[in-house]
């Protein structure tokens, strides 16, 4: 490995790294001028594994300058996060680099930038790994842009292995740039979270061979310490989500709030909203941020955050990898994520252009189930793969659009999505300006153990995960030997190495105030507006006169407010008068102008819906009708996945009474799955006469 520089280039790196970083004095950290010399002089294939806020960005800005310079073609960088590539345009250009980017935002520039690519007016081209799956990108620009690169950067490499944490199956694309690069094109990837196993899936990822052919089997890489020495670190035990939403408020707000402003993380979207909801009631200065907002909100966010006009953000991952607020003074985890690796990544955000940085996970009892969520839903099934690639081979050259594809297999829409994505860049379907078809001469099997090895992998991430911070291990410690660090040191900061300060038990009042919050948000859910046909599974708007209005839940499904009250109540066989109250509560916040309670029949033995039902209409001094009658036993909706196969078994298993009353009907059911059940019955109540139905369920999956 080459660690000599010939010296004007090394000054002239220098004199690159200064305008870059706006600091005459400013120096390279060891590694970085070995890793651009690599780049700039051998045009070789360098891996960076270093710690967040070493600067990788400096060593592919400084680069492409130093290559542009020396006439090589424009840098093509693959980025995951928007909130990277707005950071990296504003850097580039104090460099003076003509730096431009096509992602799902600015879709009204692409035309303008295409020309500019194309005049080689461009010398650092941002994309996000979507884009290498996108039609009009693969096919029109990704040919001359890959034929004409100078250096190519994929960031956060550990995306491209599935080994890794945060595994993206649009990062395989990478192969099909590779495969078109120059022969004296660079390649680059820079990860801060990959440990050996990922390294080597990366390496051998990124040493395909160019348009010459040749075999580019050596990969470079410089791997340095992963300690965060500004950070100081802690666990607390807190099983409940009143209890850590009550620390919050003591920690965020009062008189010794923890520094500056900082991120709180959670596992779900729900939970995002919930917290920032509680802090903002206690007046603290804390917003959501979940990949479900438009990307004008997120951007809004990340501004504000770096302007210091939040105290914190309450986010999802959505606000990971690529996030740069130098100052960020705190990492608050409302949930542990499922592994040590993702949580080094996240924590990774704080402390970078700081001495000094609170960081501290709060455990929930939750934290368990949600992970197994997301383990489970990682891969598809055997069966449910040749089930849809049976469906395309049988379309032919027809092909068929993801919804066709749902109408006819059992599965939900995003791990339809999912699994699609996953078979497309493995080369088992082809996927052409929005229609999926079958890949007749795919040599392509199903890697059952593959997908074991994985899972158990996943599980063993759980494990350490939930050992971290219990173990008397010092926590940056631990987070460096999860990464393979080869030198892993105790911090002397952290809560093991020094004493706990986060660890007294939250304030009683503002814990009860918490369990208040979390049963005061009715969660509302949208109506069906399409069905898919009898027979087909074709996909249809739903009638107005049939269709059911927006609906009321008391809980979501796990949550920490009503949702294992109304469980266990539903398997006893009665729910309380406690619940019926809080039904009639909703109800009379909900403020729908409804005349009379009907409900959908339990499975169960006793109709605990029913007998639940007629006590609402009590409380609420509304007429009970017993206007809908289970005639047929069906599976649970739990079992059946897709649309068709959830609407069809609900068809016929219930009967409505020839004529209901005519004004808004108040529809009570215990358990939302999928929403057809509601809008199908609801549906029959409005043929029979119903004006109106509102649906209200105690808990709902989503």
């Amino acid at each position: 490995m080459a660690t000599t520089t010939d010296p004007p280039l090394a000054d002239e790196a220098l004199d690159r790294l200064r305008a870059l970083t706006g600091n005459p004095d400013a120096v390279f950290r060891e590694h970085q001028l070995d890793a651009i010399n690599d780049l700039v002089a051998d045009r070789a294939r360098v891996l960076c594994v270093q710690r967040t806020g070493w600067g990788k960005s400096a060593v592919y800005f400084v680069a492409t300058a130093l290559l542009r310079a020396r006439g090589a073609g424009p840098t093509l960088i693959v980025s995951p996060l928007l909130s990277l590539m707005r950071n990296q345009l504003s850097a580039a250009a104090a460099m003076g680099l003509r730096a431009h980017t096509i992602n799902s935002t600015n879709h009204g520039d692409w035309s303008e930038i295409e020309r500019l690519i194309e005049a080689d007016e461009v010398d650092l081209l941002l994309i996000g790994p979507e884009r290498l799956n996108a039609d009009r990108f693969r096919e029109r620009l990704l040919p001359v842009v890959a034929g004409r690169t100078g250096l190519l950067v994929v960031d956060e490499a550990h995306c491209v292995s599935d080994w890794g944490h945060d595994f993206r199956p649009d990062y395989r694309r990478i192969g099909d740039v590779l495969a078109g690069l120059p022969a004296e094109a660079a390649v680059l990837g820079t990860t801060a979270t990959a440990n050996d196993r990922v390294v080597t899936d990366v390496v051998a990822q990124l040493t395909g061979g160019g348009t010459d052919g040749a075999d580019r089997a050596e990969l470079r890489t410089y791997r340095g310490s992963l300690a965060r020495t500004s950070l100081r670190m802690e666990t607390v035990e807190l099983p409940h989500p009143a209890e850590r939403l009550a620390w919050l408020v003591e920690h965020l707000g009062g008189d010794d709030p923890l520094p500056g402003s900082g991120i709180v993380y959670t596992l779900t979207v729900a939970d995002a909203e919930q917290v920032a909801g509680f802090l903002q009631g206690h007046g603290i200065a804390a917003e959501a941020y979940t990949g479900q907002q438009g990307s004008e909100r997120r951007i809004e966010l990340e501004d504000r955050l770096q302007r210091d006009q939040v105290k914190a953000v309450v986010a999802t991952s959505a606000l990971g990898m690529g996030y740069d607020k130098p100052d960020l003074g705190f990492i608050v985890h409302y949930q542990a994520p499922g592994s040590v690796v993702a949580y080094y990544q996240q924590v990774g955000r704080a402390g970078r252009g700081v001495d000094h940085a609170e960081v501290v996970l709060l455990r929930g009892s939750e934290d368990r189930r949600i992970q197994d969520f997301f383990i489970t839903q990682a891969f598809p099934s055997a069966e449910r793969v040749a089930e849809v690639r049976g469906i395309l081979a049988e379309l032919g050259e027809a092909g068929a659009t993801t919804r066709e594809i749902q109408a006819r297999v059992n599965l939900g829409l995003t791990r339809l999505e999912a699994m699609l994505k996953v078979l497309d860049v493995e080369g088992a379907v082809n996927r052409s300006h929005g229609r999926w078809y079958h890949a007749p001469d795919s040599t392509w099997a199903y890697d059952e153990q593959r997908y074991r090895t994985v899972t158990a992998l996943r599980r063993d991430e759980q494990a350490a995960m939930a050992a971290y911070g219990t173990d008397g291990r010092c926590l940056m410690r631990t987070l460096q030997e999860q990464l393979d660090d080869p030198d892993p040191t105790d911090c002397g900061r952290c809560a093991v190495c020094t004493a706990l300060r986060y660890a007294d038990a939250p304030d009683r009042d503002l814990v009860r105030a918490a369990q208040q919050h979390l049963r005061s948000r009715p969660v509302a859910f949208d109506a069906k507006k399409m069905a898919p046909q009898a027979g087909t599974g074709t996909m249809r708007k739903i009638a107005d006169g049939v269709r059911i209005e927006e609906g009321r839940a008391l809980a979501r499904r796990g949550d920490a407010g009503w949702d294992a009250q109304v469980r266990a109540e539903r398997d006893a066989g009665r729910y309380s008068d406690e619940t019926v109250a809080g039904v009639a509560d909703l109800v009379r916040g909900w403020k729908v102008p409804v005349t009379w309670v009907a409900a959908v029949p339990s499975r169960l033995p006793g109709d605990a819906v029913s007998d639940l039902a007629g006590r609402v209409a009590a409380a609420l001094e509304l007429p009970w009708v017993p206007a809908v009658q289970r005639v047929e036993s069906r599976p649970p909706q739990t079992e059946q996945r897709g649309a068709a196969q959830q609407a069809a078994n609900v068809r016929g298993a219930f009967a409505v009474a020839p004529q209901v009353p005519s004004g808004p009907c108040l529809l009570i059911d215990d358990l939302r799955h999928s929403g057809w059940t509601l809008a199908m019955v609801g549906g029959q109540l409005r043929q029979r006469g119903a004006s109106t139905v509102f649906p209200l369920v105690l808990s709902t999956a989503n």
